[in-house]
């Protein structure tokens, strides 16, 4: 049996996007002959952390999760900062040399989007001879905000200083490593465009897969505090998940085919509802809306509802699973590969995706039969025209939101947790040959 640590400083019970891959590949792992240890950061450590006890019924009991403690965050928000890594980084650090002095592993997995994490692969092979995989759930170096003009999370100033550093450690991690995984097919030719004679082939491009067992925890599951008002004679759709500046294009779209079918039907005002739930990271009170100013703007805010703040992980996959009809608004960057349509594909639910035209989104919806996918590859007023009446006649008029999907299992099979985790133990296999 061979041994592998997963380096995942946000783990169950923290609900959060990045430990998903961790997670789900658990109960898979031992099957394909790799033992797994997780490195984590404490749970009370996780600033604004939305903790979901039932994550932790996910992944084999007898799984070890090391937890580390950094800095609280009440003691360095009053100086400005709050940063996970900087607070727990360098405990993370030491623990995770601590295990590896101590005890054999094979390999080293970084699954995070703590990047900065990363750049204890190179240490860690030179120290200790462990080769290691990274997990590129988003770009490191990321000029997305830079090209559009975009004000970027945390603000300019402290996002040029992460932008910075990253291209500091971005080179002797990325070079260095056994392998690396993504979820986005287009990361590794950017790394290869960044990083002259790397090849791109290095990077294997997996999605995130979801867990068709999810589904039934949540069909058992009922929130504490339910913000979709299920059963009371109205048609609910329903959105989960990050929303943001680059998700204008998709919300505009949506809201004006919404604006306009109510203008031909308005009895339809009071009967339908959107409901975006969990569409900021930041921790309360820091959250923004997203949904709620492109609505306005629109003219549908009160058909519109917005729960930025994050909540459980089986709070949303419920109200994924008891929607009457689910959306999905893509970035207008085609490399973003939102890890949810998994779990909106695995609930069977109508579905309408507006995305941009080469989002994996958009081809994954389109592959399950699903007529209501809608692709834009710019904002002009022409091609906004023509998406949106196609939007209103097709989902609203012709009611695609009562027409569940065709479910292609076959098509779907490499997405679920046992096809995801198939595919990086066979990276895992490889990167383990490079051991020294």
């Amino acid at each position: 049996m061979r041994r592998i640590l997963i380096v995942s400083p946000h783990f169950p019970p923290v609900n959060a996007p990045d430990m998903q891959r961790a997670r789900i590949a658990l109960p898979e792992l031992r099957r394909h002959g790799w033992d797994a240890v997780v490195l984590a950061v404490a749970p009370d450590c996780v600033e604004g952390a939305v903790l979901d006890p039932l994550l932790e019924q996910t992944y084999p009991p007898e799984i070890r999760v090391v937890r580390t403690r950094g800095l609280s965050p009440r003691l360095t928000r009053p100086l400005g900062f709050g940063s996970l890594w900087l607070r727990c980084g360098s405990a993370l650090r030491r623990a995770g040399e601590q295990l590896l002095a101590r005890e054999k592993f094979d390999l080293v997995f970084f699954t995070t989007t703590q990047f900065d994490a990363f750049a204890l692969g190179p240490r860690w092979l030179r120290r200790f001879g462990v080769p290691y995989v990274l997990d590129y759930q988003d770009p490191w170096v990321n000029d997305y905000y830079r090209l559009r003009g975009v004000r970027p999370p945390g603000g300019r100033i402290r996002y040029w200083l992460s932008q910075y550093t990253a291209r500091r450690r971005e080179p002797a991690a990325v070079l260095q490593a056994a392998a690396i995984v993504s979820v986005s097919s287009a990361y590794g030719p950017d790394l290869a465009a960044r990083y002259p004679g790397m090849d791109a082939h290095r990077v294997r491009h997996i999605p995130f897969g979801a867990s068709p067992a999810d589904l039934d925890v949540a069909r058992r599951h009922r929130p504490e505090r339910p913000l979709v008002p299920f059963g009371d004679g109205r048609v609910h759709f329903v959105y989960t998940g990050r929303c943001g500046a680059d998700m204008a294009v998709s919300l505009r779209l949506l809201f004006r085919a919404l604006k306009r079918h109510l203008e031909r039907v308005p009895s339809d005002s009071d009967r339908m509802r959107f409901h975006f739930i969990g569409t900021d990271y930041a921790p309360p009170p820091l959250g923004r809306q997203w949904a709620m100013p492109v609505a306005e703007q629109e003219g549908v805010a009160a058909c519109v509802s917005e729960h930025c703040q994050r909540v459980p992980y089986f709070d949303a996959l419920h109200y994924l699973d008891r929607a009457d009809a689910l959306v999905v608004v893509g970035s207008d960057d085609p490399s973003y590969s939102a890890s949810k349509i998994f779990p909106y594909l695995l609930a069977r639910r109508p579905l309408l995706t507006i995305a941009h035209r080469n989002s994996l989104m958009l081809t994954l919806a389109r592959s399950q039969g699903l007529a209501c996918s809608y692709g834009f590859d710019r904002a002009d007023d022409a091609a906004t025209e023509e998406l949106v009446e196609a939007i209103r006649r097709d989902w609203f008029e012709q009611e695609g939101w009562r027409r569940p999907p065709v479910t292609d299992t076959e098509a779907l099979a490499a997405h679920t947790a046992e096809g995801m985790t198939a595919r990086l133990v066979e990276v895992f296999n490889q990167a383990a040959a490079h051991r020294k």
